[in-house]
């Protein structure tokens, strides 16, 4: 294990951009913790789980996909720099692994892994939740864990670019810090997984009545804060934007509480109410894809049912599935 003292937390961080693009928790002026890039604002590495998806630094809102000038196709470039990224949480680091399944799979997203390829991803975790609360530790599917021990940032590598990234640290770790480390890492039962499974399979087994969608739909404002937040949503639309010169192709997220978004030219939407739509969110995310994928791509990171002005995130619905049809 190596340290980093809180003294020592921005001249860390400053270094390393000589040879990456850090990106990593901020405090903007308007108070809100995101991820976002070393000078936009404040590090704030205290505080829980950000509020926007982690993921878009692999994903973002907007991406080019290529550029036509005079009807010559001008390839995608490169990042200057590999990225950089700290900030997920235990459950973040799952919604990761499983989009970077998703992007590989068939046809391999070369735009998600021209950022992707190459980069550290460092995960956060230890007593640096809000208001001191215990963030779990990951399994060590992250190239560096941050953990905070109430006193300094313990990092733990696990991979060779890890590694190489806190070469020139300490290491020498306190034994009361490495046991803090230990005692967090012992994972207890969470009832919200218990929960996840049991609305899972009430869906598959198709015992919930078009009537609780309805009720449910009716709830939406199709806000699509839950789509924006969640770190395992990966639809996108393709639009095209043309000059007198050039044209680009790109592409943005979608969301599936839109009235459009599986509208088809001819008029028809076979997601053509709110109802259907609000079904459609929950049960891919906690039957269709644990029959493709073999998880339930809901992680429990909670940035649904934080987003949600109605009260329909996923863990809320799941639990009102339990409540009454199991």
């Amino acid at each position: 294990m190596k340290i980093l003292t809180p003294n020592k937390v921005d001249s860390f961080f400053q270094l390393l951009t000589q040879k990456w693009d850090v990106r990593l928790p901020i405090v903007l002026t308007d108070g809100t913790r995101v991820i976002s890039s070393l000078g936009d604002g404040s590090i704030a590495l205290h505080g829980g789980a950000v509020s926007s998806k982690p993921t878009a630094a692999f994903f973002p809102q907007h991406s080019s996909v290529f550029i036509s000038v005079n009807g010559l196709i001008q390839e995608q470039t490169t990042p200057g720099l590999p990225i950089f990224v700290l900030g997920f949480t235990d459950r973040d680091l799952e919604c990761l692994r499983f989009i970077d399944r998703f992007f590989a799979n068939g046809l391999r997203d070369d735009i998600y892994f021209t950022l992707r390829s190459n980069a550290v991803v460092a995960g956060i975790s230890g007593y640096c939740g809000v208001n001191g609360a215990l963030l779990q530790p990951s399994s060590g599917n992250c190239d560096l864990e941050f953990f905070w021990d109430g006193c300094r940032w313990l990092i733990i590598p696990y991979s060779g670019a890890g590694n190489e990234i806190v070469a020139d640290l300490p290491d020498s770790a306190p034994p009361e810090a490495i046991e803090a480390f230990k005692k967090a890492s012992t994972a207890l039962p969470d009832e919200n997984e218990k929960i996840l499974r049991q609305a899972s399979e009430l869906l598959r087994a198709d015992r919930v009545p078009d009537s609780f969608w309805s009720e449910i739909g009716d709830r939406c404002i199709s806000c699509t804060g839950c789509n924006l937040a969640c770190p395992t949503c990966t639809c996108f639309g393709v639009q095209d934007w043309r000059s007198s010169k050039t044209i680009e192709r790109s592409r943005m997220w979608d969301s599936c509480q839109l009235d459009g978004f599986m509208r088809e030219a001819s008029g028809h939407n076979p997601l053509g109410t709110e109802a259907l739509r609000t079904r459609r969110r929950i049960h891919h995310k906690l039957a269709a894809d644990p029959e493709k994928w073999g998880d339930i791509s809901c992680f429990l990171c909670g940035r649904c049912d934080k987003a949600c002005p109605t009260g329909i995130g996923i863990l809320a619905v799941a639990k009102e599935l339990v409540a009454r049809f199991a």
